[in-house]
């Protein structure tokens, strides 16, 4: 049972982060659904071959009609202001959306700055979901360096104004901040 005032218990911004599969979505998805529903979903990835499609479709069918699910490969900050007030938010994840900037070659320092604006100025909390991809080898293109450096300098950014900061590892939640 949700009490009176449980927004106010919840930090307005949450960033989860962990490896492929460690079960971030299904925890970010937990916190969320802790708080009065409707909720909002912003989904980041394109389904661009049948393993996504797939991965797509498990996500989905997991959820209930409770959440509203808005598709915004990459316009996330818009798809967070264009939210009802007071409804709970969810994304994810933020690393493919960052691939999908890249890829459209968009300016990714103003994009983050663009988040980050909309998810302070959200009237209720909000989740995001990320893969950490600085703990492994260095990449051995300039692409994929380039990725793994946006994508750390993103999670400082947001790390650093979010309330609590949870990592991933083989599902179970380790609170950072």
């Amino acid at each position: 049972m949700i009490r009176a005032g449980m927004m106010d218990d919840i930090p307005h911004l949450t960033l989860v982060l962990g490896g492929a599969r460690s079960g971030k979505s299904r925890h970010a998805e937990a916190l969320i659904e802790a708080l009065p529903a409707p909720w909002a979903y912003v989904a980041t990835a394109q389904a661009y071959d049948d393993e996504m499609r797939a991965r797509i479709a498990e996500h989905r069918a997991r959820r209930s009609q409770d959440w509203l699910t808005i598709d915004a490969p990459l316009t996330l900050p818009e798809a967070i202001r264009a939210i009802p007030a007071g409804r709970p938010v969810l994304v994810d994840c933020l690393t493919l959306w960052l691939t999908n900037l890249m890829l459209a070659e968009h300016d990714i320092p103003a994009a983050s700055r663009d988040l980050i604006e909309a998810c302070e100025r959200s009237t209720a909390p909000v989740v995001l979901v990320s893969n950490e991809v600085g703990l492994g080898i260095v990449p051995d293109n300039a692409l994929a360096r380039r990725f793994r450096d946006e994508a750390g300098r993103l999670h400082q950014n947001l790390a650093a104004r979010a309330g609590s900061v949870i990592f991933m590892v083989a599902g179970l939640p380790m609170r950072v901040k």
